[in-house]
């Protein structure tokens, strides 16, 4: 989607089956686009998730699915891996033949939700965490039956929680998963790694998380700005001899990247397991 252009309003019944934090990230970014709230249908049978929704967003959550969600022409399913096949059971009954599905369950591929559902029309996304401020990747992937308009569709849905990413085969979002959909962990990871170091080396705790925050910040805003390769962007900052070189040899040594790569394949092939678990 163009940046700069403004998106038109969404005016379509949309109901969600699960109303979790993903969920709650989706429903807030469409009432800031101005889908009254009329327009919206959720069921989420865990009660504290109901009274959230209806706090934060005036919403009266259903929570069992009922004859309402036929009116939706999509339905975003924000449910657990190993919930998924037992809540399209429970809502199958109750959702309109033609409505276009998106789920963002991590690990469950179209094969098994078209099973589900008995229906083609799928668009699967693998969000992260950091679409809850607007700043999340989203990997999507849409089965043939999934016209323009639809993919249009799930564009507009997403747009407010960050960018997203079309991928041509189904596999390839295992490495998605891998990447920027556990990525956010990673990242917190390293965060807690660097305010340790510094907290050890002398400064306030806080003091050393908001520098490690505000680099990673920047590194990946100028990341995103350039145009170099990210090799050239580190050698760029490594100085021989000098202190980033010092620390960015410890860390060769130890084998991190190369730790790092093989964790990341880890999820990946987690990602496949949770199909074959779940997906039956």
């Amino acid at each position: 989607m163009n940046p700069t252009a403004t998106p038109p309003s969404l005016d379509t019944p949309i109901a969600f089956i699960g109303g979790g934090n993903m969920a709650s990230a989706l429903i807030g970014g469409l009432l800031r686009r101005g889908l009254p709230t009329g327009q919206l249908e959720v069921v989420e049978p865990f009660e504290p998730a109901r009274q959230a929704l209806h706090a934060s967003f005036g919403l009266a959550a259903q929570a069992a699915p009922a004859q309402a969600l036929a009116r939706a022409s999509l339905v975003i399913w924000a449910v657990k891996p190993q919930t998924f096949a037992e809540a399209a059971h429970g809502a199958r009954a109750h959702l309109a033949p033609g409505a276009l599905h998106l789920s963002v369950a991590a690990g469950i591929t179209t094969d098994s939700i078209a099973r589900w559902l008995g229906s083609g029309r799928i668009v699967r996304a693998m969000p992260n965490t950091p679409a809850l401020v607007g700043k999340g990747m989203t990997g999507l992937y849409a089965r043939a039956a999934v016209d323009a308009a639809g993919r249009a569709l799930v564009e507009q849905v997403l747009e407010p929680t960050g960018q997203t990413l079309w991928v041509q085969e189904e596999a390839q979002l295992d490495a998605v998963t891998a990447l920027s959909g556990s990525g956010p962990a990673y990242v917190f990871l390293f965060l807690e790694a660097m305010q340790r170091a510094g907290a050890e080396m002398g400064l306030p705790a806080q003091q050393a998380r908001q520098l490690a925050v505000a680099t990673f910040q920047g590194a990946a805003e100028l990341a995103a700005r350039s145009h170099e390769e990210l090799t050239v962007l580190r050698q760029r900052v490594t100085s021989p001899g000098g202190t980033t070189h010092a620390a960015i040899t410890r860390m060769q040594e130890a084998g991190v990247p190369e730790h790092f790569i093989a964790a990341m394949h880890a999820a990946e092939q987690r990602a496949r397991e949770l199909a074959i678990q779940f997906g039956a």
